[in-house]
């Protein structure tokens, strides 16, 4: 699988496909550009190799109601920030005008295409879509490691038009996610937080034939218990004693808290995939804190994966102090599960040796309630 180092970019119009998808509040404002911060090395490479820069990205699910609430406006403003350096935007991703704004950039300058999800052909993988995009770059780079669980014509369908490669994000979220799949040093503990564990259980249960504990969060334990989930491995899962309020469980309890920091300690891997609590309330962050701070503490090789985490430990200034934190919730969950992303399958990633790098497409089965 090539990365961007290995193909000539100087002169090229390159089309990047990142992940812009970062919150916004009610006016529309960015709450955290984590993902937009995370992108930059490879733009700032490709602007400094004399390319002419395309980025594309999609935002949130557009609606025909009020479909300039999702623009990008707000993201190019942030990157001409970041990039200190100004980054215009297309009226559209395709286009006759899009075309001309694209055809007329010089040698390190950026373009951001308006939002990919404007047409709905973008999450159909239309072909003819795809080669429309296509048609705007000599050369694509998929940077967008945290969508590429999705088979959309950003994602898979370009590539088949132009000479592809990754960018330095997506190598690096892949080189972090598989150190848990080749050989994690022990200890090694995967705390689980949120909810949905039926989406989540392909994940325990690949991630548990290595883990030493699998901690669970109230949310995602309540419902394990309620659908009767049968576990691969019962007997590494962690579940939690207590929560806070007893009757509401918006966090976990003192007894779960001094539980899950007897099985932290030592670690030396940490893989954390969604906080265990509604973090965005102080009250209710109190948990989460504690056990950030005790794997920083421990200094383990720690990943974390999601946004709300992400947002959680930067809040509280933990981010940095992980090893890595994924911009990935479902596609490092994916990764991890050793299910196929497409968007690395198309890039040839699964014809390599990354050392038993088996699929496993189908979950551990759910028993089904009396």
């Amino acid at each position: 699988m090539k990365t961007v180092r290995d193909i000539p970019v100087q002169g090229k119009r390159v089309l990047v496909r990142c992940d812009f998808n970062v919150p916004l509040d009610a006016r529309g404002d960015i709450l955290n550009d984590f993902r937009i911060a995370q992108s930059l090395p490879t733009i700032q490479y490709l602007l400094e190799q004399g390319s002419r820069v395309v980025l594309m990205s999609h935002l949130g699910q557009p609606d025909e109601t009020d479909p300039k609430k999702y623009s990008l406006i707000r993201v190019r403003e942030a990157l001409s920030l970041l990039l200190e350096k100004e980054v215009r935007l297309a009226p559209d991703c395709v286009g006759p005008e899009t075309e001309k704004m694209v055809f007329e950039l010089k040698e390190g300058e950026a373009l951001l295409l308006e939002n990919l999800r404007f047409h709905k052909e973008e999450k159909a993988n239309d072909e003819a879509f795809a080669k429309q995009l296509a048609s705007l770059g000599d050369v694509f780079i998929n940077d967008a490691f945290s969508t590429s669980h999705r088979s959309h014509a950003s994602i898979v369908g370009v590539q088949k038009f132009l000479p592809s490669a990754v960018g330095f994000l997506m190598e690096k979220e892949i080189a972090n996610l598989e150190h848990f799949r080749r050989n994690p040093s022990h200890p090694f503990v995967v705390i689980v937080g949120g909810k949905k564990v039926k989406d989540k259980l392909s994940f325990i249960d690949e991630i548990s034939k290595a883990a030493d504990f699998v901690l669970l969060g109230n949310l995602i334990a309540k419902e394990a218990k309620t659908e009767r989930v049968a576990f691969l491995h019962p007997e590494k899962i962690v579940f939690p004693l207590d929560g806070n309020p007893p009757d509401l469980e918006y966090d976990i309890g003192p007894k779960t808290e001094k539980l899950f920091l007897e099985k932290l300690k030592g670690a030396k891997s940490v893989f954390w995939a969604g906080p265990l609590g509604m973090t965005h309330e102080e009250e209710y962050a109190k948990g989460s804190l504690v056990l950030a701070r005790a794997i920083v503490e421990n200094k383990a090789f720690a990943v974390g994966g999601g946004g709300n985490l992400s947002a959680f430990l930067g809040e509280y200034g933990l981010r940095d102090k992980f090893s890595h934190v994924s911009t990935g919730g479902g596609a490092s969950l994916a990764f991890l599960a050793r299910e196929e992303l497409p968007g690395l399958k198309v890039l040839g990633y699964y014809e390599e040796d990354h050392g038993n790098q088996e699929s496993s497409k189908s979950g551990s089965p759910v028993k089904a309630g009396n």
